[in-house]
């Protein structure tokens, strides 16, 4: 692999910042000083779009570097499906598109967990496990990538299966220990009763934990009793942009065209 073809670039768009850099996707190792950029207020996609190019002017890439995007939402081939934390005109948008017109560049993306998920894969907990290996971020809901033999399944948004008459993450997530002040034994409880259905209808070999919750994984995941093996993530912040350089180079690798689905209003 040649020194162009090891490099991909990683942005990471969220509520409240948009994340980029360069990445050795052989290693995941960052190959300049990340760069963020607050997330305009009024986050429409011509607003955000105008901040991604901001953003690639701080580095001096070759152009047929692939653009990796993680977003924070599911996506059908690029088109946004449903959005909660940018400005509701993204809904039925490809990003994929807006981005790579506002840029000039070719861009792949996925959502953020997924890309989370992928770079834990490649470079982090998970790096080595052949078979399934499902990612859950547990923060505000629940995330989830799930990877099988070193390939993506997208948009698996398992933290909204229906348990006992719940959405299981406004019971299982962070946000619900919070809020509910919870200890840590009664929330172990309540995700032992999520990741042992998610286990049944899966058979993961590992599972992956991730979320900010993570870093004190000493006093619930002990607690759990599954099948798989069940481990903090590696990677943290880092994740979304190595995640989504690494997914970006995957496809470019592969011939794999980006956004060709068309959307609703593009």
């Amino acid at each position: 692999m040649s020194k162009e073809q090891k490099l991909a670039f990683g942005i990471d768009i969220g509520g409240s910042g948009i994340k980029g850099a360069p990445v050795d996707v052989e290693t995941g190792e960052f190959l300049g000083e990340r760069v963020r950029i607050p997330t305009p207020e009024n986050s429409t996609p011509e607003a955000v779009c105008e901040v991604v190019k901001e953003l690639l002017e701080e580095f001096d890439l070759p152009a047929d570097v692939p653009i990796g995007v993680a977003f924070p939402a599911p996506l059908d081939h690029g088109v946004v499906l449903k959005i909660a934390n940018l400005d509701p005109s993204w809904e039925g948008r490809n990003i994929e598109k807006l981005i790579s017109e506002a840029t000039g560049r070719t861009v792949y993306s996925l959502n953020d967990a997924d890309a989370a998920g992928f770079a834990e894969v490649k470079y982090g907990a998970a790096k080595d496990t052949d078979g399934v290996v499902l990612l859950a971020t547990l923060g505000t809901g629940i995330g989830s990538a799930l990877i099988v033999e070193g390939h993506l399944v997208p948009n698996t948004e398992l933290g909204h299966l229906q348990l006992d008459g719940f959405d299981a993450e406004s019971r299982a997530a962070d946000s619900a220990r919070t809020r509910e002040d919870l200890s840590w034994e009664v929330w172990a409880a309540r995700l032992q009763r999520y990741f042992s259905h998610v286990e049944l209808l899966l058979s993961p070999d590992l599972i992956v934990v991730g979320g900010g919750v993570s870093k004190h994984h000493k006093e619930f995941l002990p607690l759990l009793d599954l099948r798989a093996k069940i481990i903090p993530a590696e990677l943290r912040n880092a994740a979304g942009i190595s995640g989504a350089a690494a997914y970006a180079a995957d496809r470019a690798r592969h011939g794999r065209k980006a956004g060709k689905k068309k959307a609703k209003k593009d």
